[in-house]
Protein backbone atom coordinates (compact mmCIF):
# COMPACT_ATOMS: atom_id res chain seq x y z
CA UNK A 1 0.00 0.00 0.00
CA UNK A 2 1.65 3.80 -1.01
CA UNK A 3 1.08 6.09 1.45
CA UNK A 4 -2.60 8.10 1.80
CA UNK A 5 -2.83 11.55 2.62
CA UNK A 6 -5.62 12.79 4.29
CA UNK A 7 -5.48 16.11 5.24
CA UNK A 8 -2.54 16.89 7.11
CA UNK A 9 -2.42 13.02 7.93
CA UNK A 10 -0.50 10.58 6.53
CA UNK A 11 -1.37 6.79 6.55
CA UNK A 12 1.29 3.64 6.22
CA UNK A 13 0.29 -0.17 6.47
CA UNK A 14 2.52 -1.36 9.14
CA UNK A 15 2.78 -4.86 8.34
CA UNK A 16 2.96 -7.75 10.79
CA UNK A 17 2.02 -10.93 8.97
CA UNK A 18 1.86 -10.03 4.97
CA UNK A 19 -0.31 -13.32 4.06
CA UNK A 20 -1.78 -15.85 5.99
CA UNK A 21 -4.54 -18.39 4.31
CA UNK A 22 -7.19 -19.61 6.33
CA UNK A 23 -9.51 -22.90 5.72
CA UNK A 24 -12.91 -21.09 3.74
CA UNK A 25 -14.96 -22.53 6.29
CA UNK A 26 -13.23 -21.80 9.47
CA UNK A 27 -13.64 -18.22 8.62
CA UNK A 28 -16.83 -18.08 6.91
CA UNK A 29 -19.20 -21.20 7.89
CA UNK A 30 -21.42 -19.83 5.35
CA UNK A 31 -19.62 -19.43 2.39
CA UNK A 32 -19.73 -21.98 -0.90
CA UNK A 33 -18.12 -23.03 -3.60
CA UNK A 34 -20.32 -21.06 -6.41
CA UNK A 35 -19.37 -17.76 -4.39
CA UNK A 36 -15.53 -18.20 -4.54
CA UNK A 37 -15.96 -19.22 -8.34
CA UNK A 38 -18.24 -16.37 -8.79
CA UNK A 39 -15.53 -13.97 -7.65
CA UNK A 40 -12.30 -15.69 -8.98
CA UNK A 41 -12.50 -13.59 -11.98
CA UNK A 42 -11.24 -10.18 -9.71
CA UNK A 43 -10.10 -11.78 -6.79
CA UNK A 44 -6.68 -13.64 -7.99
CA UNK A 45 -4.08 -15.45 -6.12
CA UNK A 46 -3.36 -12.59 -3.84
CA UNK A 47 -6.52 -13.38 -2.05
CA UNK A 48 -8.12 -16.67 -3.04
CA UNK A 49 -5.50 -19.84 -2.95
CA UNK A 50 -5.93 -21.02 -6.94
CA UNK A 51 -5.60 -24.70 -5.76
CA UNK A 52 -7.42 -24.90 -2.21
CA UNK A 53 -10.04 -22.12 -2.33
CA UNK A 54 -8.68 -20.98 1.50
CA UNK A 55 -8.97 -17.26 1.92
CA UNK A 56 -5.72 -15.18 1.95
CA UNK A 57 -5.67 -12.37 4.80
CA UNK A 58 -2.75 -9.58 5.52
CA UNK A 59 -2.26 -8.65 9.59
CA UNK A 60 -1.69 -5.18 9.57
CA UNK A 61 -1.57 -2.02 11.61
CA UNK A 62 -1.97 1.68 9.91
CA UNK A 63 0.60 4.25 11.31
CA UNK A 64 -0.93 7.57 11.82
CA UNK A 65 1.14 10.81 11.13
CA UNK A 66 0.16 14.45 11.38
CA UNK A 67 2.88 16.99 12.52
CA UNK A 68 1.39 17.29 15.83
CA UNK A 69 0.65 13.42 16.53
CA UNK A 70 1.23 9.79 15.39
CA UNK A 71 -0.91 6.71 16.34
CA UNK A 72 -0.83 2.86 15.55
CA UNK A 73 -4.59 1.36 14.67
CA UNK A 74 -4.69 -1.98 16.16
CA UNK A 75 -1.59 -4.07 16.97
CA UNK A 76 -2.16 -7.33 15.12
CA UNK A 77 -1.00 -10.37 16.69
CA UNK A 78 2.36 -9.86 18.66
CA UNK A 79 5.37 -11.85 19.25
CA UNK A 80 6.20 -14.56 21.82
CA UNK A 81 2.49 -15.33 22.60
CA UNK A 82 1.15 -18.56 23.67
CA UNK A 83 -1.79 -19.21 21.67
CA UNK A 84 -1.78 -22.85 21.87
CA UNK A 85 -6.04 -23.15 20.10
CA UNK A 86 -4.32 -20.85 17.13
CA UNK A 87 -1.37 -22.55 15.83
CA UNK A 88 -0.98 -19.74 13.14
CA UNK A 89 -0.63 -17.06 15.40
CA UNK A 90 0.91 -19.53 18.25
CA UNK A 91 4.61 -18.02 19.82
CA UNK A 92 5.36 -15.57 16.61
CA UNK A 93 8.25 -13.65 15.83
CA UNK A 94 7.85 -11.55 13.06
CA UNK A 95 9.59 -7.84 12.35
CA UNK A 96 7.01 -5.42 13.27
CA UNK A 97 8.78 -3.26 15.26
CA UNK A 98 11.52 -3.09 12.40
CA UNK A 99 9.01 -2.30 9.99
CA UNK A 100 7.77 0.11 12.04
CA UNK A 101 11.65 1.54 12.32
CA UNK A 102 11.69 1.41 8.46
CA UNK A 103 8.81 3.91 8.22
CA UNK A 104 10.50 6.44 10.11
CA UNK A 105 8.78 6.07 13.91
CA UNK A 106 9.73 4.21 17.06
CA UNK A 107 7.91 2.56 19.79
CA UNK A 108 8.64 5.52 22.45
CA UNK A 109 7.24 8.07 19.30
CA UNK A 110 3.78 7.00 19.28
CA UNK A 111 1.05 9.01 21.16
CA UNK A 112 -1.84 7.21 20.89
CA UNK A 113 -2.53 3.40 19.93
CA UNK A 114 -6.25 2.72 18.67
CA UNK A 115 -8.22 -0.18 19.63
CA UNK A 116 -11.11 -1.29 16.88
CA UNK A 117 -11.65 -4.11 19.19
CA UNK A 118 -10.19 -6.36 21.71
CA UNK A 119 -9.53 -9.45 19.34
CA UNK A 120 -6.69 -11.57 19.89
CA UNK A 121 -5.32 -10.16 16.46
CA UNK A 122 -5.94 -7.00 16.97
CA UNK A 123 -3.94 -5.69 20.17
CA UNK A 124 -1.10 -8.51 20.26
CA UNK A 125 1.44 -5.43 20.27
CA UNK A 126 0.11 -3.49 22.83
CA UNK A 127 2.47 -5.28 24.71
CA UNK A 128 5.93 -7.10 24.52
CA UNK A 129 7.74 -8.99 27.14
CA UNK A 130 10.78 -7.60 28.59
CA UNK A 131 12.27 -9.69 30.95
CA UNK A 132 9.43 -11.92 31.74
CA UNK A 133 7.02 -9.62 31.95
CA UNK A 134 4.50 -8.66 29.44
CA UNK A 135 5.09 -4.41 29.54
CA UNK A 136 2.94 -1.76 27.31
CA UNK A 137 4.94 -1.76 23.70
CA UNK A 138 4.24 1.96 23.37
CA UNK A 139 5.46 3.62 27.10
CA UNK A 140 4.15 7.21 25.72
CA UNK A 141 0.89 6.50 24.55
CA UNK A 142 -2.23 6.85 25.25
CA UNK A 143 -4.55 3.51 24.74
CA UNK A 144 -7.98 4.33 23.55
CA UNK A 145 -10.27 1.14 23.88
CA UNK A 146 -14.00 0.92 23.47
CA UNK A 147 -15.34 1.10 27.10
CA UNK A 148 -18.24 -1.57 25.98
CA UNK A 149 -15.58 -3.66 24.34
CA UNK A 150 -13.38 -3.30 27.40
CA UNK A 151 -16.10 -4.14 29.91
CA UNK A 152 -17.37 -7.40 28.33
CA UNK A 153 -14.39 -8.86 28.43
CA UNK A 154 -13.44 -7.85 31.57
CA UNK A 155 -16.39 -9.35 32.58
CA UNK A 156 -15.83 -12.67 30.95
CA UNK A 157 -11.86 -12.74 32.76
CA UNK A 158 -13.34 -12.64 36.28
CA UNK A 159 -15.60 -15.06 35.39
CA UNK A 160 -12.31 -17.61 35.63
CA UNK A 161 -13.45 -19.89 32.57
CA UNK A 162 -11.66 -23.07 31.90
CA UNK A 163 -9.82 -21.19 28.57
CA UNK A 164 -8.05 -18.32 29.28
CA UNK A 165 -10.38 -15.51 27.47
CA UNK A 166 -9.78 -14.27 23.90
CA UNK A 167 -6.89 -16.70 23.37
CA UNK A 168 -5.37 -15.33 26.80
CA UNK A 169 -4.80 -12.24 24.74
CA UNK A 170 -7.04 -10.11 27.33
CA UNK A 171 -4.57 -11.05 30.17
CA UNK A 172 -0.72 -11.03 28.43
CA UNK A 173 -1.80 -7.75 25.43
CA UNK A 174 -4.79 -5.76 27.85
CA UNK A 175 -4.68 -5.93 31.17
CA UNK A 176 -0.79 -5.00 31.28
CA UNK A 177 -2.17 -1.51 29.69
CA UNK A 178 -4.70 -0.92 31.56
CA UNK A 179 -2.37 -1.56 34.86
CA UNK A 180 0.00 0.84 33.81
CA UNK A 181 -2.05 3.20 33.76
CA UNK A 182 -2.13 4.00 29.27
CA UNK A 183 -5.74 2.99 29.10
CA UNK A 184 -8.32 5.53 28.17
CA UNK A 185 -11.73 4.07 27.78
CA UNK A 186 -14.00 5.79 25.33
CA UNK A 187 -17.48 5.56 24.04
CA UNK A 188 -18.56 3.79 20.84
CA UNK A 189 -19.08 6.89 19.14
CA UNK A 190 -16.17 9.53 20.35
CA UNK A 191 -14.65 12.59 18.58
CA UNK A 192 -11.02 12.56 19.03
CA UNK A 193 -10.24 15.35 16.91
CA UNK A 194 -12.16 18.00 15.82
CA UNK A 195 -9.99 19.29 13.20
CA UNK A 196 -10.33 20.69 9.23
CA UNK A 197 -7.10 19.29 8.24
CA UNK A 198 -6.71 16.26 10.70
CA UNK A 199 -10.83 14.98 11.87
CA UNK A 200 -10.98 11.43 13.62
CA UNK A 201 -13.50 9.86 14.93
CA UNK A 202 -14.65 6.34 16.31
CA UNK A 203 -18.24 5.63 15.52
CA UNK A 204 -20.40 2.41 16.45
CA UNK A 205 -19.78 -0.56 13.79
CA UNK A 206 -21.78 -3.38 16.12
CA UNK A 207 -21.98 -7.35 15.33
CA UNK A 208 -18.76 -8.42 15.50
CA UNK A 209 -17.96 -8.02 19.05
CA UNK A 210 -20.15 -6.52 22.24
CA UNK A 211 -18.07 -3.02 21.92
CA UNK A 212 -16.75 -3.09 18.05
CA UNK A 213 -15.80 0.57 16.58
CA UNK A 214 -14.58 1.35 13.26
CA UNK A 215 -12.58 5.14 12.74
CA UNK A 216 -13.19 7.54 10.42
CA UNK A 217 -10.60 9.96 9.50
CA UNK A 218 -11.73 13.25 7.69
CA UNK A 219 -8.94 16.28 6.58
CA UNK A 220 -10.67 18.95 3.69
CA UNK A 221 -12.56 16.99 1.44
CA UNK A 222 -10.46 13.81 1.84
CA UNK A 223 -12.24 10.50 4.03
CA UNK A 224 -11.46 7.32 5.01
CA UNK A 225 -12.75 4.35 6.85
CA UNK A 226 -10.33 2.18 9.10
CA UNK A 227 -13.10 -1.01 9.13
CA UNK A 228 -11.38 -3.17 11.67
CA UNK A 229 -13.32 -6.35 11.36
CA UNK A 230 -16.47 -5.14 9.73
CA UNK A 231 -14.53 -6.68 6.50
CA UNK A 232 -12.60 -9.42 6.61
CA UNK A 233 -11.85 -10.36 2.68
CA UNK A 234 -12.80 -8.63 -0.15
CA UNK A 235 -15.15 -11.39 -1.23
CA UNK A 236 -17.73 -9.71 1.39
CA UNK A 237 -18.07 -7.26 -0.54
CA UNK A 238 -19.24 -9.19 -3.19
CA UNK A 239 -21.53 -11.10 -0.90
CA UNK A 240 -21.80 -9.12 2.20
CA UNK A 241 -23.96 -11.60 3.66
CA UNK A 242 -20.80 -13.78 4.12
CA UNK A 243 -20.35 -13.75 8.22
CA UNK A 244 -17.37 -13.98 10.25
CA UNK A 245 -17.23 -17.63 12.82
CA UNK A 246 -16.02 -14.78 15.58
CA UNK A 247 -18.86 -12.62 14.92
CA UNK A 248 -20.88 -12.17 18.09
CA UNK A 249 -24.13 -11.35 15.88
CA UNK A 250 -23.77 -12.41 12.66
CA UNK A 251 -27.15 -10.24 11.56
CA UNK A 252 -25.81 -6.78 12.97
CA UNK A 253 -22.76 -7.23 11.38
CA UNK A 254 -24.20 -7.76 7.92
CA UNK A 255 -25.68 -4.97 8.71
CA UNK A 256 -23.19 -2.80 9.93
CA UNK A 257 -21.07 -4.09 6.81
CA UNK A 258 -23.77 -3.03 3.76
CA UNK A 259 -24.14 0.46 5.65
CA UNK A 260 -20.17 1.00 5.29
CA UNK A 261 -20.34 -0.51 1.41
CA UNK A 262 -23.33 1.66 1.05
CA UNK A 263 -21.71 4.70 2.32
CA UNK A 264 -18.75 4.65 0.56
CA UNK A 265 -19.97 3.08 -2.45
CA UNK A 266 -18.77 5.35 -5.80
CA UNK A 267 -17.12 7.99 -3.48
CA UNK A 268 -13.63 9.06 -3.03
CA UNK A 269 -13.83 7.60 0.01
CA UNK A 270 -10.83 4.71 1.03
CA UNK A 271 -11.18 2.09 2.75
CA UNK A 272 -8.59 0.65 5.06
CA UNK A 273 -9.28 -2.76 6.30
CA UNK A 274 -7.71 -4.35 8.95
CA UNK A 275 -7.00 -7.76 6.91
CA UNK A 276 -7.06 -7.16 3.01
CA UNK A 277 -4.06 -8.35 1.80
CA UNK A 278 -1.55 -6.05 -0.14
CA UNK A 279 -2.44 -3.29 -1.99
CA UNK A 280 -4.97 -3.54 0.82
CA UNK A 281 -6.19 0.42 0.08
CA UNK A 282 -9.12 0.56 -1.93
CA UNK A 283 -12.44 2.35 -2.85
CA UNK A 284 -16.05 0.39 -3.35
CA UNK A 285 -17.29 0.29 -6.78
CA UNK A 286 -20.94 -0.76 -7.20
CA UNK A 287 -21.56 -4.22 -9.02
CA UNK A 288 -24.87 -4.79 -10.13
CA UNK A 289 -26.79 -5.55 -7.15
CA UNK A 290 -23.59 -5.93 -4.74
CA UNK A 291 -19.95 -4.33 -3.99
CA UNK A 292 -16.53 -4.36 -5.40
CA UNK A 293 -13.03 -3.07 -4.52
CA UNK A 294 -10.99 -0.80 -6.54
CA UNK A 295 -7.67 -1.47 -5.08
CA UNK A 296 -5.34 1.21 -5.25
CA UNK A 297 -1.85 0.54 -6.94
Amino acid sequence: MRQIAIGSMRIDRLVEIPSLAFEKKWLFANVTDEVIAANRCWLDHRYIEPDTGRFILSHHSYLVRTPRWSAVVDTCCGNHKSRPRTPMWDQLNQPYLENMAALGVAPEQVDFVMCTHLHVDHVGWNTRLIDGRWVPTFPNARYLMGRAEYEHWDAAHKANPARPVNHGAFADSVLPVVAAGLAEFVETDHLLFDERDAGLRFAPAPGHTAGNMQIHLRGGHDHAVMSGDVIHHPIQCAAPWLSSAADIDPAAAVATRVALLEELVDTPSYLLTGHFPAPTAGRVVRHGDAYRIRFED
